[in-house]
Protein backbone atom coordinates (compact mmCIF):
# COMPACT_ATOMS: atom_id res chain seq x y z
CA UNK A 1 0.00 0.00 0.00
CA UNK A 2 1.43 3.34 -1.06
CA UNK A 3 1.37 5.97 1.66
CA UNK A 4 0.04 9.51 1.25
CA UNK A 5 3.52 11.09 1.22
CA UNK A 6 4.57 8.91 -1.73
CA UNK A 7 1.43 9.83 -3.68
CA UNK A 8 2.05 13.51 -3.00
CA UNK A 9 5.72 13.27 -4.07
CA UNK A 10 4.75 11.51 -7.32
CA UNK A 11 2.09 14.13 -8.11
CA UNK A 12 4.54 16.93 -7.34
CA UNK A 13 7.18 15.41 -9.64
CA UNK A 14 4.67 14.99 -12.49
CA UNK A 15 3.51 18.60 -12.09
CA UNK A 16 7.08 19.85 -12.13
CA UNK A 17 7.76 18.02 -15.40
CA UNK A 18 4.68 19.56 -17.01
CA UNK A 19 5.69 23.06 -15.91
CA UNK A 20 9.27 22.59 -17.12
CA UNK A 21 8.02 21.46 -20.55
CA UNK A 22 5.67 24.45 -20.85
CA UNK A 23 8.43 26.87 -19.87
CA UNK A 24 10.79 25.40 -22.47
CA UNK A 25 8.16 25.84 -25.21
CA UNK A 26 7.25 29.42 -24.22
CA UNK A 27 8.53 32.12 -26.57
CA UNK A 28 9.59 35.49 -25.22
CA UNK A 29 6.80 38.02 -25.62
CA UNK A 30 7.52 40.89 -28.00
CA UNK A 31 7.23 44.47 -26.80
CA UNK A 32 4.54 46.59 -28.51
CA UNK A 33 7.32 48.42 -30.40
CA UNK A 34 8.68 45.06 -31.66
CA UNK A 35 5.17 43.90 -32.63
CA UNK A 36 4.67 47.10 -34.63
CA UNK A 37 8.04 46.69 -36.36
CA UNK A 38 7.08 43.13 -37.29
CA UNK A 39 3.75 44.34 -38.75
CA UNK A 40 5.63 46.91 -40.86
CA UNK A 41 8.26 44.48 -42.23
CA UNK A 42 8.59 44.78 -46.01
CA UNK A 43 6.96 48.22 -46.03
CA UNK A 44 8.40 51.66 -46.52
CA UNK A 45 7.20 54.86 -44.83
CA UNK A 46 5.72 57.63 -46.93
CA UNK A 47 5.13 61.32 -46.27
CA UNK A 48 3.14 61.92 -43.03
CA UNK A 49 -0.40 63.19 -43.61
CA UNK A 50 -2.64 65.34 -41.41
CA UNK A 51 -5.83 63.35 -42.09
CA UNK A 52 -7.02 59.83 -42.91
CA UNK A 53 -10.13 59.09 -44.99
CA UNK A 54 -12.11 56.77 -42.68
CA UNK A 55 -14.34 54.94 -45.21
CA UNK A 56 -11.20 53.22 -46.54
CA UNK A 57 -10.23 51.80 -43.14
CA UNK A 58 -10.92 48.06 -42.94
CA UNK A 59 -9.22 47.35 -39.61
CA UNK A 60 -7.59 49.11 -36.67
CA UNK A 61 -5.16 47.85 -34.07
CA UNK A 62 -3.79 49.41 -30.91
CA UNK A 63 -0.21 48.73 -29.85
CA UNK A 64 -0.01 49.30 -26.10
CA UNK A 65 1.38 52.71 -25.16
CA UNK A 66 2.86 53.01 -28.68
CA UNK A 67 0.60 53.59 -31.69
CA UNK A 68 -2.72 53.12 -33.42
CA UNK A 69 -2.58 51.37 -36.80
CA UNK A 70 -5.25 51.86 -39.44
CA UNK A 71 -5.32 49.33 -42.29
CA UNK A 72 -6.75 50.50 -45.63
CA UNK A 73 -5.82 47.39 -47.59
CA UNK A 74 -2.66 48.18 -49.51
CA UNK A 75 -1.52 50.82 -47.02
CA UNK A 76 -1.04 50.68 -43.27
CA UNK A 77 -1.29 54.07 -41.56
CA UNK A 78 0.57 54.46 -38.26
CA UNK A 79 -0.42 57.17 -35.82
CA UNK A 80 1.89 57.81 -32.89
CA UNK A 81 -0.15 60.11 -30.66
CA UNK A 82 1.23 63.53 -29.81
CA UNK A 83 -0.23 63.17 -26.31
CA UNK A 84 -1.76 60.46 -24.15
CA UNK A 85 0.05 57.47 -25.67
CA UNK A 86 0.27 56.02 -22.16
CA UNK A 87 -3.53 55.56 -22.35
CA UNK A 88 -3.27 53.20 -25.32
CA UNK A 89 -4.23 49.63 -24.49
CA UNK A 90 -5.09 46.88 -26.95
CA UNK A 91 -7.86 45.87 -24.55
CA UNK A 92 -9.67 49.20 -24.99
CA UNK A 93 -12.28 50.44 -27.42
CA UNK A 94 -11.51 53.68 -29.27
CA UNK A 95 -14.30 56.24 -29.40
CA UNK A 96 -13.79 58.82 -32.14
CA UNK A 97 -15.95 61.74 -33.19
CA UNK A 98 -14.56 62.75 -36.56
CA UNK A 99 -15.71 65.83 -38.40
CA UNK A 100 -17.02 64.45 -41.67
CA UNK A 101 -15.35 61.36 -43.16
CA UNK A 102 -11.82 62.15 -41.99
CA UNK A 103 -9.88 61.56 -38.83
CA UNK A 104 -7.21 64.23 -38.41
CA UNK A 105 -4.15 64.95 -36.31
CA UNK A 106 -6.08 67.57 -34.33
CA UNK A 107 -8.69 65.00 -33.22
CA UNK A 108 -8.97 63.42 -29.79
CA UNK A 109 -9.69 59.71 -29.33
CA UNK A 110 -11.27 58.57 -26.07
CA UNK A 111 -10.27 55.16 -24.71
CA UNK A 112 -12.94 53.03 -23.02
CA UNK A 113 -12.18 49.85 -21.07
CA UNK A 114 -13.64 46.91 -23.02
CA UNK A 115 -14.52 44.93 -19.89
CA UNK A 116 -16.24 47.46 -17.63
CA UNK A 117 -17.10 50.28 -20.05
CA UNK A 118 -15.34 53.02 -18.10
CA UNK A 119 -13.42 55.86 -19.73
CA UNK A 120 -9.67 55.29 -19.31
CA UNK A 121 -8.13 58.32 -20.95
CA UNK A 122 -7.77 60.40 -24.08
CA UNK A 123 -5.26 60.39 -26.90
CA UNK A 124 -4.31 63.42 -29.00
CA UNK A 125 -3.57 62.07 -32.46
CA UNK A 126 -0.36 62.83 -34.31
CA UNK A 127 0.26 62.70 -38.05
CA UNK A 128 -0.67 59.60 -40.02
CA UNK A 129 2.36 57.90 -41.60
CA UNK A 130 1.53 55.65 -44.57
CA UNK A 131 3.48 52.40 -44.98
CA UNK A 132 3.25 50.61 -48.32
CA UNK A 133 4.77 47.36 -49.49
CA UNK A 134 8.09 47.60 -51.26
CA UNK A 135 7.69 46.65 -54.91
CA UNK A 136 10.15 44.09 -56.21
CA UNK A 137 12.31 45.35 -59.05
CA UNK A 138 11.92 43.59 -62.36
CA UNK A 139 15.07 42.15 -63.86
CA UNK A 140 15.62 41.30 -67.44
Amino acid sequence: MINTASKFAAALAAGSLLLAGAAADAKPRLTPEQELAKALEGRVAGKPQDCLYLPRVVNTRIYDKTAIVYDTGSTIWVNRPDSGASSLSDNDIMVTTPFGAQLCSVDIVRMVDRNVGFWRGSVGLGKFVPYTKVKAEKTG
